[in-house]
C-alpha cells in the first residue's frame, strides 16, 4: 500500500504553514510551497506528490503507477464539490466496502437511498478492467426515494461503481437532471492506521441549482449515517479468507473486491486469517 497515492488534504486547505497528519501511522508534514507547489515529508525524506480531484495526493514510498483519472473532471459545466473529512474508527479497506453495498440502502439511508419494501438488490455485473488493477460493478439499479439533492421524487437510479486504488472507490449513477449523463461521486480514503481512516468524498455533477454548503451537507449526512454501523463491524479488519463471512447474491462487488485486495497484496487493515 507505500507505493499507492494516498489522500492528505483538500487542495483548498493547504497552505504556506506546515500541517501534520499520519498515513499509515506514519506522521507525515505537508504544506504548500511559496511557488504555489505542495511539499511532504516524512521520516527525513521527500515524498512524492501530485494534486487533482481538489485533492493533495501523497506516496510513502515509490509510485507503482500514476493517479488513476476520472475524465469527467476535465468535463466542462460539471461542478466540483469536494466534501471535507470524516474521521471514522474503522479499516479504511471496510470503508471502501461500505461505499460499494448497496443493500444497506434502504436500512441506513431510509427515505433517501432506499426504502421498504422495495429492498431487493437485482443481479448486476463485476469483472476486473485495466490489466486486473481495477474492479467494476455494472447494470446496478435501485429504486431511491431522494437521489440527490437535486432530485424532486423518487426515481429507479442506475450505479456503476469502481473501484481505481485500494481506498478509492468511484461511483457513476443517474443524474436527474439530465438523463443522458451520470453523476460522479466519489470517496478518496486516507489509512491513518489499520482501524482508522480519513473519507474524504468528492463529488462531479450537473447540479445549477443546489447551494455548494448544500451539496457539501447531503453528502456528509450520507456518510456520517454509516459510520455507526462501520465503526461496530467485527472483526475490525475487512476479512480477505473467503470463509470469514459468508456473502449473498448482493455482494458480488464486495467478494471481487477482496479478491483483488489479496491478489495485489493489499493488505494493510486487512484480517489475513481467521481468528
Amino acid at each position: 500500500m507505500k507505493d499507492q497515492w494516498l489522500p492528505v488534504s483538500m487542495s483548498a486547505d493547504l497552505g504556506p504553514a506546515r500541517r501534520d497528519t499520519v498515513v499509515m501511522g506514519v506522521p507525515v508534514t505537508i504544506w504548500r510551497a511559496s511557488d504555489g507547489t505542495a511539499r511532504a515529508e516524512a521520516e527525513g525524506r521527500t515524498l512524492a506528490v501530485t494534486e487533482d480531484y481538489d485533492h493533495l495526493w501523497i506516496c510513502l514510498g515509490t509510485p507503482a503507477l500514476p493517479l488513476f483519472d476520472i475524465p469527467e473532471a476535465r468535463q466542462p459545466g460539471r461542478r466540483f464539490v469536494p466534501c471535507g473529512r470524516v474521521r471514522v474508527a474503522c479499516s479504511p479497506l471496510r470503508a471502501i466496502e461500505n461505499f460499494l453495498d448497496i443493500a444497506h440502502f434502504p436500512f441506513v439511508h431510509t427515505d433517501i437511498l432506499g426504502a421498504e419494501p422495495q429492498t431487493e438488490v437485482t443481479r448486476y455485473k463485476v469483472d476486473l478492467r485495466e490489466n486486473d488493477t481495477e474492479v467494476w460493478a455494472t447494470k446496478v439499479e435501485f429504486y431511491q426515494p431522494q437521489a440527490s439533492k437535486s432530485a424532486t421524487g423518487g426515481v429507479l437510479t442506475e450505479y456503476s461503481y469502481r473501484v481505481p486504488a485500494p481506498t478509492v472507490s468511484v461511483l457513476y449513477k443517474t443524474c436527474p437532471p439530465r438523463p443522458g449523463e451520470r453523476d460522479v461521486i466519489a470517496i478518496f480514503v486516507q489509512p491513518v492506521s489499520e482501524t482508522v481512516c480519513d473519507v474524504w468524498p468528492w463529488m462531479a455533477l450537473f447540479d445549477d441549482e443546489s447551494a455548494q454548503a448544500d451539496l457539501v451537507g447531503f453528502q456528509q449526512m450520507i456518510f456520517v449515517q454509516d459510520r455507526s454501523i462501520l465503526e461496530n463491524q467485527v472483526p475490525a479488519l475487512l476479512p480477505l479468507d473467503p470463509g470469514r463471512e459468508i456473502p449473498t447474491r448482493a455482494d458480488l462487488t464486495s467478494v471481487a473486491y477482496r479478491r483483488y485486495l489479496k491478489a495485489h497484496g493489499f493488505t494493510y487493515g486487512a484480517e489475513l486469517v481467521p481468528a
